[in-house]
């Protein structure tokens, strides 16, 4: 398993974690908290198509990791009243595979592709008549005696999910005629995610608890639930069952999350460029073999959040902590650059 995926301040899915937030997923449009934009938008498109009988247009949906987009598909199978299938790109191996989930399809189906730009280029152009023309081309035999058989399918509607859209090749892209990025949430509508699944979980919680559990999620609905969890199954040992904001600060501090957000490896980073390297700038490989962390894994999991917060800038000359992560971190700089 990912190592990152371990950390309770990562987006990333823990195997069987994932399983346990079924039961809070949202199920309609009205339970999905947040991206009010997108639900605007959706909610046009999925009562036209229902006006015309039809299925609806293809969508993409790209941004972060654990900000709905499983969700969202989902929701958007229940709101049209359609069966939805669910696979993987790096799941798709071979054309052949795709052919078998195209050919069992039914009129208005679904197909949830998660991680769509890890498609293999062979699969993705049998995708391109599927998705354009709902038809699937098969190359019979091989060499100057080989023909192509066409086969219609029924009009379906495929989901794309992607993490890094730019990965997504143009011909793939065009082809979808709904295109939405999900955004990072506001701290109210994470206070009311939080909200929504202690109900679900039939916990009792302080209004300045939820406050604070949203306050240290990233503004990330999958840290959010998650760190729920962890408070709640903290109250429960040690309490009775009812999380207060006490309680609530008592399980962050022995989880090591902070008032942002950070957790211990966040902190390190930050601590190793300001202590070892005077705030930097510090090439990408030397941080790495300073904090004994893989290169990318510092770039894709560590790096993100951390400029979102300004604690980190990027330079030609290589990584720089700035003045904000000096002050986070209770780190003051003399007037000759030392810090003390």
């Amino acid at each position: 398993m990912d190592k990152d995926a371990k950390r309770l301040a990562s987006p990333l899915a823990e195997g069987g974690e994932d399983n346990l937030d079924l039961s809070l997923r949202p199920r309609t449009l009205a339970e999905y908290v947040g991206q009010a934009k997108i639900k605007a938008n959706l909610e046009i498109a999925i009562a036209a198509a229902r006006q015309r009988q039809e299925a609806m247009e293809h969508v993409l949906l790209y941004g972060a990791p654990g900000l709905g987009k499983t969700t969202l598909a989902h929701v958007i199978a229940n709101e049209v009243g359609a069966s939805i299938r669910v696979t993987s790109g790096p799941a798709i191996e071979k054309s052949g595979d795709l052919a078998a989930i195209l050919t069992n399809l039914e009129a208005g189906d679904i197909l949830f592709i998660d991680e769509i730009h890890r498609l293999p280029k062979a699969v993705e152009e049998i995708l391109y008549p599927a998705m354009e023309d709902y038809a699937l081309d098969i190359i019979m035999g091989k060499g100057p005696s080989a023909r192509t058989l066409r086969l219609d399918l029924p009009r379906f509607t495929i989901i794309g999910a992607t993490t890094m859209a730019s990965l997504l090749s143009g011909p793939l892209r065009d082809r979808f005629g709904i295109t939405y990025h999900l955004n990072f949430y506001h701290p109210e509508d994470i206070e009311r995610i939080v909200g929504r699944s202690a109900g679900i979980l039939s916990v009792e919680m302080e209004g300045e608890a939820k406050a604070e559990i949203a306050k240290r999620s990233r503004r990330t609905p999958r840290i959010a639930n998650r760190l729920l969890k962890r408070v709640r199954d903290y109250c429960q040992v040690k309490g009775d069952g009812t999380v207060s904001l006490n309680q609530c600060l008592e399980a962050m501090q022995l989880m090591e999350i902070d008032e942002l957000g950070l957790d211990a490896i966040d902190r390190h980073i930050l601590e190793t460029l300001i202590d070892k390297f005077q705030g930097g700038p510090v090439g990408l490989n030397t941080l790495a073999a300073a904090t004994g962390e893989d290169i990318d894994t510092i770039e894709n999991m560590y790096e993100p959040y951390l400029m979102q917060l300004g604690f980190l800038d990027r330079s030609p000359r290589g990584r720089l902590a700035t003045p904000l992560a000096r002050h986070h971190l209770g780190r003051q700089e003399k007037a000759d650059g030392a810090m003390f």
